[in-house]
Order: C-alpha cells, then sequence, then structure tokens
C-alpha cells in the first residue's frame, strides 16, 4: 500500500494556474498508475487526468484536455498535474489516486489508494 498526499491548492483567479503535487510514501509510487480526481460540493468524484506507471500513456477528461497536464518523476516518488487557463467550473477538492484494479482508470472506485485532497478554488 502507498500513502499520497496532495499539495499545492489554493485561490486563484480565472485564466490562472496552479501546479498539483502527489507525493507517495510506504510503497515506491513509480509501480503504480495514477490518477488524478475532483470533487465540487454536492457532487460526485470525477475524473481529470490518468498516467501510466512509466508516463507511456495519459489520459484526460473531455472538459480539461488541452488546459490540464499530468506529468511523473519516479524517482521523487511524484505526481503532477498542471493546471492553465483555469475556469471557475474547475473548483473542487482534487484527489490523487493510486493503483487501480481494473482497467476502467476513469472510475473512482477502481482505485486502492487515495490522498486527503486538496482545494482548489477559481474566482476573481
Amino acid at each position: 500500500q502507498v500513502q499520497l498526499v496532495e499539495s499545492g491548492g489554493g485561490l486563484v483567479q480565472p485564466g490562472g494556474s496552479l501546479r498539483l503535487s502527489c507525493v507517495g510514501s510506504g510503497h515506491t509510487l513509480k509501480s503504480y498508475a495514477v490518477g488524478w480526481f475532483r470533487q465540487a460540493p454536492g457532487k460526485g468524484r470525477e475524473f481529470v487526468a490518468y498516467i501510466t506507471w512509466n508516463s507511456d500513456r495519459q489520459y484526460y477528461a473531455d472538459s480539461v484536455k488541452g488546459r490540464f497536464t499530468i506529468s511523473r518523476v519516479n524517482a521523487w516518488n511524484t505526481v503532477y498535474l498542471q493546471m492553465n487557463s483555469l475556469k471557475p467550473e474547475d473548483t473542487a477538492v482534487y484527489y490523487c489516486a493510486a493503483d487501480p484494479m481494473g482497467s476502467d482508470y476513469d472510475r473512482p472506485n477502481e482505485y486502492r489508494n487515495w490522498g486527503q485532497g486538496t482545494q482548489v478554488t477559481v474566482s476573481s
């Protein structure tokens, strides 16, 4: 099992940028595929982005494609989510999750391990 800690959230104006980090411990994160999800008040947990263990594949939700970039540095047990051109509808708590049990990387219930989340607020 890997423990995950997200950081980098905060308040940003529309059109601005944030870089979220997900750091793993316990087991090395490099052996796990990782997904980013978000959850706004009153809504379910929504898929944002996914990256394989060796970064050979990355997938994005249509709502963030072209604006967000997922990457990782396995030697540092870290996965990043670079968020550009942020919109108010991006406001949510963002979570990273590791080790999907199956092939459905965009489904929250497929993941074994979750971080505590970091708040992202996009507002003028």
